[in-house]
């Protein structure tokens, strides 16, 4: 890129004040939740590449197999120099298979996430690779993706990567929306790769999302162990243990925590005192499972014009190709 927009400092601070005001906010919706946007400081983020090594969490391997088998072909036909962006990249670890698979010239690269422990991961793991032109945006995908539009090179084609099936954190409407704000950006011969996590047993979805390790468990706790930290929260972290439910009409799994017992929470960054009764739950995450057709749809609702699948049966996993003539 000729030009690139500097990114944020990547540090591990996030806006206290915005962080309290979500946390206020969300605790007093009924049923509690928790913006699943905060599990990832540099513990969470840890504990997040963690879960994705354990053999009961499918989806990092299945894509990173659908990754490497096609790449080339997910790549065909696009205007040199190709530009990669990444929302949500994580440790990099699937945007560089991605990266080889565009041959040369090397690809430049921008990588967006919430997370400045990932950031900084990616961005060693993708220059170890020989890369040299990665600019990395701490920031929300929509802002993230804005930036690094507006620093791509007046040529080629920029290819957005929404992998690990995080569309799929988004309720159904949400992340159409979001589909088609992600489609306005892009121009004629640009591409969206979307990884989708598709519907599979019960059984299978509550050990990926409930692992005997209990890492899961750790990973989701540890939302409450940032809020004491961060925000001067009170929550005992003995008496909230983890739950998934897999809620099959609406296609989902949800993470809660549950308190133990009857108690009072406070939270002096938020200003705020919650009483929880023994057995009620804060609701942390949404993970939405898909049928392969139906994220074509949504892609061709979305306004895009071209759209190609890669599935592995057996994980039950989906890499989508939306383009753009």
């Amino acid at each position: 890129m000729s030009h690139p927009q500097p990114a944020r400092p990547i540090t591990d601070g996030i806006d206290r004040a915005v962080f309290a005001a979500d946390v206020r906010a969300a605790l007093a919706r009924t049923p509690r939740q928790l913006p699943s946007k905060y599990f990832y400081d540099e513990l969470g983020s840890a504990l997040f590449e963690a879960i994705c090594r354990l053999p009961w969490y499918r989806i990092t391997r299945a894509e990173s197999a659908l990754l490497a088998r096609h790449a080339r072909a997910m790549l065909r036909g696009l205007a040199r120099p190709v530009t990669l962006v990444e929302l949500g990249c994580g440790s990099g670890d699937k945007l560089a298979i991605v990266a080889e698979g565009a041959g040369s010239p090397a690809p430049q690269v921008q990588i967006i996430d919430i997370s400045a422990a990932a950031l900084a991961m990616a961005r060693h793991r993708l220059e170890a690779m020989g890369l040299r032109q990665v600019v990395a945006h701490h920031a929300t995908y929509e802002d993230g993706l804005a930036r690094a539009v507006r620093a791509r090179p007046r040529e080629g084609a920029l290819v957005v990567l929404f992998l690990g099936s995080n569309l799929g954190n988004f309720d159904p409407a949400v992340g159409r929306a979001l589909l088609g704000r992600i489609r306005r950006l892009l121009r004629a011969g640009d591409v969206l790769l979307v990884g989708t996590d598709l519907v599979k047993p019960e059984r299978d979805l509550l050990l990926a999302y409930d692992d005997p390790l209990q890492v899961t468990a750790a990973f989701n706790r540890n939302l409450l162990r940032r809020i004491n930290d961060e925000l001067g929260g009170t929550f005992d972290l003995d008496h909230f243990v983890h739950r998934a439910v897999w809620r099959a009409g609406a296609r989902r799994v949800e993470m809660h925590l549950v308190s133990t017992r009857r108690q009072t929470v406070r939270v002096a960054a938020a200003g705020l005192e919650v009483g929880f009764a023994d057995g009620e739950a804060i609701w942390t995450e949404s993970s939405h499972k898909y049928e392969p057709e139906q994220v074509a749809g949504d892609g061709r609702d979305a306004g895009f014009d071209d759209v190609t699948q890669w599935i592995d049966p057996d994980a039950g996993f989906a890499v989508t190709r939306l383009g753009v003539d």
